[in-house]
């Protein structure tokens, strides 16, 4: 069986205020090393909401969350940006790369927070990364100087840079055409599969959900199951 990373128990995310808004609504879910999940569902179903959740963006109203085994809700906001630093990479949609840094720097600046290695081989291990992306012509280009396929994949290796074992990603192909969107798939695809990590990607695009080991639909901030054997069409709003 493989290793489970993240846990999630009935995770409640819930706005105060006059008329409470829930966003999130007793999700509860396990997700493996070596899996590639992706989460969809349409727009404000609280599929984002579930993500920020997972990587210790946001906190929970109720439930529990376990990160390699860590229960999260028992520690403080210091060892929480520690285990997210440690643990999780995150690519977003808009890559925000820093702007006046080059696609070398960008990469190293996780290693540099977390503090582990020396300079010279946070140097290394970025240059590399970038190479393993066909990025290695692209090293010291400012992110002006990079196409969005470029982009993207300067920001899925400084997501990488901490080697986390979960990497979530928030519609990471919405600002890409074709050509790179298709890539950026197969790269996450593999980061999963042969990265020994765990991969959750939240998407609009089909075939880049129906690629995911595994899709979960999340409406109206809840797991969507299919009712087995239901003979009518469900519509699910866009």
């Amino acid at each position: 069986m493989s290793e489970i990373v993240v846990k999630a128990e009935k995770l409640v995310r819930r706005l105060g205020g006059e008329v409470p808004v829930t966003l999130v609504d007793e999700v509860s879910l396990d997700i493996a090393m070596g899996e590639f999940v992706a989460i969809t569902g349409p727009s404000g179903s609280g599929k984002s909401s579930v993500l920020y959740l997972l990587g210790l963006l946001d906190s929970p109203t109720s439930g529990r969350l376990f990160l390699n085994g860590v229960e999260t809700s028992r520690l403080d906001d210091d060892q929480l940006a520690d285990l997210r630093l440690a643990e999780i990479g995150f690519v977003f949609q808009s890559f925000f790369l820093l702007p006046e840094f080059s696609a070398l720097e960008n990469v190293m600046l996780p290693m540099q927070r977390l503090g582990r290695l020396s300079g010279g081989a946070m140097r290394e291990r970025a240059a590399d990364l970038l190479a393993a992306f066909d990025l290695g012509e692209q090293l010291h280009k400012l992110p002006r100087q990079l196409s969005g396929g470029q982009s993207q994949r300067v920001a899925i290796a400084r997501a990488l840079a901490n080697d986390p074992p979960l990497i979530l990603a928030d519609e990471p192909t919405g600002n890409l055409d074709v050509h790179a969107s298709q890539n950026v798939m197969r790269i996450v695809r593999d980061l999963a599969h042969g990265g020994n990590r765990a991969v959750v990607v939240v998407t609009h695009e089909p075939f880049f959900a129906e690629s995911a080991d595994r899709m979960i639909t999340i409406i109206d901030g809840k797991i969507w199951t299919p009712v087995p054997d239901r003979k009518e069409a469900i519509v699910v709003p866009r």
